[in-house]
């Protein structure tokens, strides 16, 4: 499977930015798709996670009630909707995709991931 992240960008603080992820090349509806960011220095983490079908999403602390995430198999795409963004959600953000639900706020047990598009939260 490839994934092809798209949408990053710079915004002000409070501001959003929509990010997409599209899938090619497999059964997009097999998996269970995350996203994950990688601040300047720092270890990637964890944000967002949905199951295969859409039915149940998971969050990490940080983003609770500020980011969505959702995804259309139809299209072959997930996405992670962001609101009031701060300077510290500034990182590049990754999606990745796993059929492992059970452990999916872990980067190990992802089998694909996007290349990384860049959010950048300034004034």
């Amino acid at each position: 499977v490839q994934l092809q992240a798209s949408g990053g960008g710079l915004v002000q603080p409070g501001g959003s930015l929509r990010l997409s992820c599209a899938a090619s090349g497999g059964t997009f509806s097999d998996f269970n798709m995350g996203w994950f960011r990688q601040a300047l220095g720092q270890e990637r983490e964890f944000v967002a996670a949905i199951t295969d079908g859409g039915g149940t999403t998971i969050y990490a602390n940080s983003v609770k009630r500020r980011f969505a995430i959702s995804r259309d198999n139809a299209k072959s795409t997930v996405s992670l909707q962001m609101n009031s963004l701060n300077p510290e959600d500034t990182a590049v953000y990754y999606c990745a995709a796993t059929q492992n639900w059970r452990f999916s706020r872990y980067r190990k047990y992802y089998d694909f991931w996007g290349q990384g598009t860049l959010v950048t939260v300034s004034s």
